[in-house]
């Protein structure tokens, strides 16, 4: 059922569920992926009621282990690290499948070596840049500590309808065990690009398809990749990054046609080496060495979606858009996660800083969560968008000023210090 503003100002919660009262809580999080669970699990850590409702929010990540990696892969920043320290789970990952980043190094589409960027921790005066861990890695070590989170209950189900009414939200659920109704002072939406919430609360979206697929998967390599992150703008388009893992195994991300795509997915262990082979002028099998697949690739459609407001309704706002509900961002600044982490930090201290007299879900609060994260979201989103289309342009005027401006930038130490900053993704 799509929200109806007028409806749900009048719809009185007694009268939904005959079987009882909705279940009373704080905050209700929708979504169970890995910022979901990060803002249940803080929201609950500051003493809030939570219920964190998803279809399979039951279902349990398993520890990751041996030598399978998943292909799955996110860069960790020092600002997500932050987070995960101030939630107490830094320390309990399995940092022996953690790798860490100290060099970045980005080369132009003429292969020519003046036109690459080199970021190294070193030279910016920071221990390191990122780490490269598996999705499944996080899931596993936020799903316990939510389990151990008395303040925190886990409702199997999906959201049916939402009722604002001025002294909270009510939520009909369906698929689920108990309850199938619950009554939150705020509301948290987690529940991903595609956001059921969202499209309820009748908030637009600025959508935009890059006509792009990326290709991931893993890979062993011969050559030591010395702990760093490699990235290759292509002739035509494409990109393909090499993120290190643990050992002498990287974990690629090519982002390229849909056609492309579905060609690579069909190579086998030989034909991907003949592969890299051909790609600037033999420069990845040189700095890699020969690589072998090391898990089964897949794919998944790239494009760029930001939500108008990222609080809603308008009039009477009792609902936060957080992660992939409020942005989803090409891939190729390894961001995506992140910027989603960045959204649960800034709420957390918004709320933990909040002054005494106000309720979690003062529209003066929301409103200041807004204001932080547009800034933040707009410049992200911008820089990572026009990076994607100069670097897919044909124009020979923006080939040459692309690379010229790669090369400029790396001879300028200011300039690429300020690049690492921003990128750490602090949020105090």
């Amino acid at each position: 059922m799509a929200f109806n503003p007028s409806k749900s100002m009048t719809t009185p919660a007694a009268s939904a569920h005959a079987a009882g009262k909705p279940r009373q809580c704080d905050v209700a999080v929708i979504g169970g992926g890995i910022v979901g669970k990060a803002c249940a699990l803080g929201l609950a850590q500051q003493g809030f009621d939570v219920v964190q409702i998803a279809p399979d929010v039951d279902q349990h990540t398993a520890k990751p282990s041996g030598d399978h990696w998943a292909e799955r892969i996110y860069a960790i920043s020092p600002g997500t690290r932050s987070l995960l320290q101030s939630l107490q789970v830094w320390d309990a990952i399995d940092h022996a499948r953690l790798q860490v980043v100290r060099d970045m190094r980005i080369y132009g589409d003429r292969g020519e070596p003046s036109d690459g960027l080199h970021l190294s921790a070193f030279e910016a005066g920071v221990p390191q840049l990122a780490w490269i861990g598996e999705s499944d890695l996080l899931e596993h070590i936020l799903e316990q500590a939510c389990r151990f989170q008395s303040k925190l209950e886990c409702v199997v189900g999906s959201l049916d309808n939402l009722f604002i009414e001025p002294d909270g939200a009510l939520l009909r659920l369906h698929g689920t065990q108990s309850p199938v109704e619950v009554k939150a002072n705020l509301v948290i939406a987690a529940d991903g690009a595609n956001s059921s919430l969202r499209s309820m609360l009748q908030i637009q979206t600025d959508e935009k398809s890059y006509e792009q697929r990326a290709v991931v998967g893993n890979f062993l390599c011969t050559n030591a990749h010395l702990e760093t992150a490699f990235q290759w703008f292509l002739p035509g388009g494409d990109i393909l990054a090499m993120l290190p893992l643990p050992g002498k195994q990287v974990s690629m991300v090519w982002s390229t046609s849909p056609e492309n795509a579905a060609r690579l997915l069909t190579l086998d262990a030989d034909q991907w080496q003949s592969e890299f082979a051909m790609l600037h002028d033999g420069a990845i099998v040189h700095t890699l060495g020969t690589l072998s697949p090391h898990s089964k690739p897949g794919s998944f459609p790239l494009r760029k979606i930001r939500a108008q407001r990222v609080i809603g309704p308008e009039l009477m706002p009792k609902v936060i858009l957080i992660g992939d509900a409020a942005h989803v961002i090409h891939p190729l600044a390894g961001q995506g996660l992140n910027l989603g982490l960045r959204d649960v930090a800034a709420l957390l201290r918004i709320l933990r800083e909040r002054e005494s007299f106000r309720a979690i879900a003062d529209p003066v609060l929301l409103r200041r969560y807004e204001r932080e994260r547009h800034g933040d979201t707009s410049a992200i989103l911008w820089v990572t968008d026009r990076l994607k289309q100069l670097f897919t342009s044909a124009n020979p005027l923006q080939q040459k000023i692309r690379n010229w401006g790669m090369g400029l930038v790396n001879r300028s130490h200011l300039i690429k210090r300020y690049l690492i900053k921003e990128a750490l993704g602090e949020v105090q």
